[in-house]
């Protein structure tokens, strides 16, 4: 069983350890965890990880995050990966800082990531995690927020909850996304 694990993000110096970046950030916990590396390919930077007799292939999209949907697509060609093994994981500020979400389909929720994903595929039906980044920020200034650095005290919290989304991608692959939503969500 193949899967394509997706970590939203921009690439670029000037956007790491930035709230918009913890798809890239959760993946790259990942791979020092397994001491696996990223290669710089098509469409974004790539490396494969395997658990329990599934494969994964972890995917940083360098389209930047409004353009995921190319790199996605792109991937799921290449690699032959059904829609029903898609997971996409991605921040968001509707939600409190490490609150994590997982849905089997949904709307974009505002989020261009999904959006580009949305109309590249032509269907909502994927999984995604939504990773809590909070919305601690005065009107107006959304952007400036999003691709904010992290502060030490959320640094602190990350480092509780990334290992969390590490479980859940690993249950997505062996258990299914209704199993790991009802396991992991509201936790």
């Amino acid at each position: 069983m193949k899967y394509l694990i997706v970590g939203l993000g921009n690439v670029g110096d000037e956007y790491q350890h930035t709230r918009h970046n913890i798809g890239f950030e959760i993946l790259d916990a990942l791979a020092k965890a397994s001491n696996i590396c990223f290669t710089d390919k098509r469409y974004g930077f790539v490396s494969e990880y395997k658990f329990k007799g599934r494969n994964f292939v972890l995917l940083k999209p360098s389209t930047y995050v409004n353009l995921s949907g190319k790199a996605v697509n792109y991937w799921l060609q290449k690699e032959n990966i059904p829609i029903e093994n898609l997971l996409i994981i991605l921040d968001d500020i509707a939600l409190p800082l490490g609150t994590i979400r997982l849905r089997s389909k949904g709307s974009n929720g505002g989020h261009n990531g999904l959006k580009s994903i949305d109309e590249v595929l032509g269907r909502q039906d994927y999984a995604r995690l939504r990773f809590g980044i909070g919305n601690e920020f005065p009107k107006g200034y959304q952007v400036d927020y999003v691709l904010g650095e992290w502060t030490a005290d959320e640094k602190k919290k990350l480092d509780e909850r990334i290992p969390i989304v590490i479980e859940m991608i690993k249950s997505f692959g062996t258990i299914g996304v209704q199993r790991t939503m009802t396991q992991y969500n509201n936790k």
